[in-house]
């Protein structure tokens, strides 16, 4: 699958393992290049919804590319009451994110940018997760034995907290770990 990438040398700007991991999952062969020292800082007025999108065209445009080579950069944001809990600054900060998650729904927003020397091209995707009410004795477990300071919004779906916690999801589940592979999919083969 996937024939029109064979002439690319596909690079992913991620450092992130559930993204080398879902960009595996779509057979999809590539490597590993981090993109360091990107200020993620974003205009004041920017809509929520456009943040993770402008990150990853942020994070793409910060990396040089050979003629062959297409980039693959992406952003994920949570956003509850319109907003944005990145990573979570410390183990205070996680158990803030968690206690504004606990008992409602919030939105899971991915940006992905995928770049060539000569073309580029953006999407994003949403997905709303409900978590049941948490207890803070459920909080601070899962911040001591899980340290979810790498994770938007202080959580990782596949962990503990997910298992235990979360009684709903509308849209792609793996666009919460941080990758819409669906629309991901779609824009590879298109490209």
């Amino acid at each position: 699958m996937l024939d029109n990438l064979k002439k690319y040398d596909i690079v992913l700007g991620s450092n992130s393992p559930r993204r080398q991991q879902l960009l595996a999952s779509l057979d999809v062969k590539f490597r590993v290049e981090a993109i360091q020292g990107i200020d993620e800082t974003y205009p004041a007025d920017l809509p929520v919804a456009q943040v993770p999108e402008y990150l990853s065209r942020l994070k793409s445009q910060g990396h040089p590319l050979q003629p062959s080579e297409l980039l693959i950069t992406a952003d994920t944001i949570v956003t509850v009451d319109n907003e944005v809990l990145g990573k979570p600054t410390d183990a205070v900060d996680a158990c803030r994110m968690l206690r504004a998650l606990s008992g409602r729904s919030h939105h899971v927003i991915s940006g992905v940018c995928l770049r060539t020397a000569d073309r580029m091209v953006s999407f994003s995707d949403t997905t709303v997760v409900t978590f049941a009410p948490l207890a803070d004795d459920e909080i601070d477990y899962y911040v001591t034995h899980y340290n979810p300071v790498d994770k938007a919004g202080a959580y990782g779906i596949q962990e503990w907290i997910g298992n235990m916690g979360i009684t709903g999801l509308q849209g792609d589940f793996y666009n919460v770990m941080g990758l819409p592979t669906r629309k991901l999919y779609q824009a590879l083969k298109a490209f």
